[in-house]
C-alpha cells in the first residue's frame, strides 16, 4: 500500500499508534500527500517525512486529526488548506507556509519565507526563527506567533485573527488593517496606512498570555504593544484619500 521504502516506527500507544516513516527520495509528493490525506485507506496517525529537500507542497490539503513530522527544509505553500492536522517542519519553511490554513496547528521550527499564514481562516500557525515580508497578509482569523522578527507590510489588510510577533517589524506593519489585533514587544518601523498604537487592557494581556503558552513561547505580556485599525479607512471618505 505504501510501496517498499515506507517505514513502520512503533511509538507508546500500542499498534494503532505506530508512526509512518516516508522517504521523499523514493516518493513523489503526489502521491504523499495521498496518504497524508488517507485517501488510501491508511489508519496511521502518526508521520514522519524525511529528505523532504525544499520541495513544494508538501502536506498540504490535510483534514485528518493526524501528526506529522518534516525533517528538513520545505519549498512553497507547506501545509497549505491544513485542517485539524498538526504539522511540524523542523527546518525553514518557502513561501505561503500555511496559507489559507483552516484549522490545527503548523510550527515551524526555522525560518519564514514571504506570506507565512497568508489568508488563513483558523488555526495556529508558530514560527521559531523570523518570517519574511507580508507575514499574515489578508489573514482572517488565524493565529500567528513569531518568535523573531517580521519583514515590511505583514498583516497587510489583515481582517481578523491575532499576530504576536516577539522581535521586531519592518515598515508597513498593519496596513490597511481591520480587526486583526497585533502584539509586539520589539520596535517597529514606519506603521501602515490606518494602523495604529492602542492601549493594552487586562483582556488583551490574558489573550496574549493564552497565545504565548499555545505556541510553547516563555515571555512577558507585559512587554508587548498592542496595534490595530484606527477604523478610518472602512468607508471611503474624500477626507481621508490621502491615506490610501
Amino acid at each position: 500500500m505504501f510501496g517498499n521504502q515506507a517505514q513502520e516506527k512503533f511509538i507508546a500507544g500500542g499498534i494503532m499508534d505506530k508512526i509512518k516513516e516516508i522517504d521523499l527520495n523514493n516518493f513523489e509528493v503526489k502521491e504523499l500527500n495521498k496518504i497524508l490525506q488517507k485517501r488510501d485507506g491508511n489508519n496511521f496517525n502518526h508521520f514522519n517525512i524525511i529528505n523532504p529537500m525544499g520541495a513544494h507542497a508538501i502536506a498540504t490539503g490535510l483534514d485528518a486529526d493526524i501528526e506529522v513530522k518534516i525533517d528538513g527544509h520545505v519549498g512553497y505553500y507547506c501545509a497549505g488548506m491544513n485542517q485539524n492536522s498538526e504539522i511540524t517542519i523542523h527546518g525553514n519553511a518557502g513561501v505561503g507556509v500555511a496559507e489559507n490554513m483552516m484549522s490545527g496547528k503548523v510550527f515551524v521550527k526555522g525560518d519564514a519565507s514571504q506570506s507565512a499564514g497568508a489568508t488563513g481562516h483558523g488555526g495556529l500557525l508558530v514560527i521559531e526563527g523570523n518570517a519574511s515580508a507580508r507575514c499574515g497578509i489578508s489573514m482572517k482569523g488565524i493565529d500567528i506567533v513569531v518568535k523573531g522578527s517580521v519583514g515590511h507590510n505583514s498583516a497587510f489588510m489583515a481582517q481578523s485573527g491575532n499576530l504576536v510577533i516577539c522581535g521586531n517589524a519592518e515598515d508597513g506593519l498593519g496596513d490597511s488593517i481591520y480587526e486583526t489585533t497585533i502584539f509586539i514587544k520589539g520596535e517597529f518601523g514606519n506603521l501602515g496606512a490606518d494602523c495604529v498604537e492602542k492601549e493594552m487592557k487586562k483582556d488583551h494581556f490574558e489573550r496574549l498570555e493564552i497565545l504565548l503558552k499555545r505556541a510553547n513561547i516563555k515571555d512577558d505580556p507585559k512587554k508587548f504593544k498592542r496595534l490595530g485599525s484606527a477604523r478610518k479607512l472602512y468607508n471611503f471618505d474624500v477626507k481621508n484619500s490621502g491615506n490610501y
